[in-house]
């Protein structure tokens, strides 16, 4: 049976309309406690504003943002993929933002989100992916569990939205090189 999600690259002419969209998305997750680097209280309009100031790198090609769509509410989750603008790091670009609405989860939409953004990764040249995600979350067992290796943890990095320190676990993945599950 056909997944009841669509996953759309947005372009620079459509992602204006997808703004409202990401703003109710991201609003969704930093009320539910998501360190994504806003803090409380964050309504529609701080978050639309954020999204507004992606535009242009949406526009020059540094910043790639996917949504899932479904037929009823409209976007559930999003990804970004951010390219390196540094001579020497052509090779790599970095996971932001993956997110999914609080309704939406346990659907694998976070994992459908993370492999179009690895494809697209892989089919620009990039080898070599990097992302980091708050020690313990949710998020933190999804990347481990695709393939993505933990290189470390940094005590007190980011706030969650009601102010407190928590620790970032950060990760990469290699693109060019077949990962074997554990066990396997």
């Amino acid at each position: 049976m056909p997944s009841p999600h669509r996953i759309d690259r947005l372009t620079a002419a459509d992602f204006p309309d997808a703004v409202k969209g990401l703003a109710e998305l991201l609003v969704d997750v930093v009320d539910d406690g998501a360190s994504l680097g806003f803090l409380a209280p964050f309504d529609h309009e701080a978050a639309a504003s954020w999204w507004r100031t992606q535009a242009p790198a949406v526009a020059d090609g540094t910043l790639a943002v996917w949504v899932s769509r479904d037929g009823m509410t409209g976007i559930n989750g999003t990804v970004s993929l951010a390219f390196s603008g540094k001579p020497n790091g052509r090779h790599r670009a970095e996971i932001l933002k993956l997110m999914v609405r609080r309704d939406a989860r346990g659907q694998g939409i976070a994992r459908a989100l993370l492999a179009t953004a690895e494809a697209a990764a892989t089919a620009a040249g990039v080898t070599l992916l990097l992302l980091d995600t708050r020690t313990g979350s949710t998020a933190e067992r999804v990347y481990a569990a695709d393939g993505w290796t933990r290189f470390g943890v940094v005590p007190g990095y980011a706030t969650d939205p009601d102010g407190s320190l928590e620790d970032s676990s950060f990760f990469y993945k290699h693109l060019d090189t077949p990962v074997t599950p554990a066990g396997a």
